[in-house]
């Protein structure tokens, strides 16, 4: 057998194994459960957030995170492309988180123009959140909970999931903080709600990170010490517990 025919004959068994792709040119097929990362070919006044990902590898990092965390068994895509202002979602028809390189566009610029100083490690922080979120969205579907379809109800479980993954990381405060800081600014450039939107107001969704991140470590933020805050350590630790709780079937 030639050379050729041989490195031909090899290719399948080397994707299927996922062994020396760099060398045949291939990529192993994606498993068949838990979150797998993506990210597809920007519009072109998208280039920037693209690269931004790739350079941060935060897709890859998050669905890491949640992996390491959780066994979901069919797959979930975690797919960044360009929108064209439809927003980041998840669709549980095709169990698909889609992260818009658009939504980025404009998160670095309210941190920019609030800041005047480039937004990197802020919006790697918002990215973290974003796809938390989202993951949420995606857990409440695998799992069948009964938030499903149930509009604020949901959106307000999938900011808990997404302070409960941010909250278990070191530093995750800080994540926490600056999406917080986030919704505050989109709350300041347009402070008019949609009334068709099913998240919390901004603001709402603000306090509530705060909240979180106070009352899983008061000693730590005494500066977000207030009397409203007095009850965020019972209201994190029920988040908590609640949280774990529901995810128990998929835990590894």
């Amino acid at each position: 057998m030639t050379l050729r025919r041989l490195r031909t004959a090899l290719v399948p068994v080397l994707c299927a194994t996922a062994l020396l792709p760099a060398l045949t040119g291939c990529e192993p097929p994606p498993p068949a459960g838990g979150f797998v990362a993506r990210h597809e070919e920007p519009a072109e006044a998208d280039r920037e957030s693209a690269g931004f990902l790739k350079r941060w590898k935060l897709v890859e990092r998050v669905t890491a995170d949640l992996n390491a965390y959780l066994d979901v068994p069919h797959r979930i895509t975690v797919v960044a492309r360009s929108c064209a202002g439809e927003g980041s979602g998840y669709d549980p028809g095709t169990h698909r988180i889609e992260l818009c390189y658009d939504d980025l566009t404009e998160d670095r610029k309210l941190f920019e123009e609030a800041d005047r100083r480039p937004a990197d490690e802020a919006l790697s922080e918002v990215v973290r959140e974003t796809l938390h979120h989202e993951a949420g969205h995606a857990l409440i579907d695998a799992l069948d909970l009964p938030v499903r379809d149930e509009g604020r109800a949901e959106e307000d479980a999938a900011d808990r999931f997404a302070q409960l993954m941010l909250l278990r990381a070191p530093e995750g405060d800080h994540a926490l903080l600056t999406a917080a800081r986030a919704y505050d600014l989109a709350a300041a450039a347009d402070p008019t709600p949609d009334l068709d939107d099913e998240h919390a107001p901004d603001p709402a969704r603000a306090e509530s990170h705060r909240c979180a991140a106070y009352g899983h470590d008061p000693a730590r933020h005494p500066d977000l010490a207030t009397p409203a805050r007095a009850t965020c350590p019972a209201t994190w630790t029920a988040t908590r517990d609640t949280c774990t709780h529901d995810l128990t079937p998929l835990l590894r």
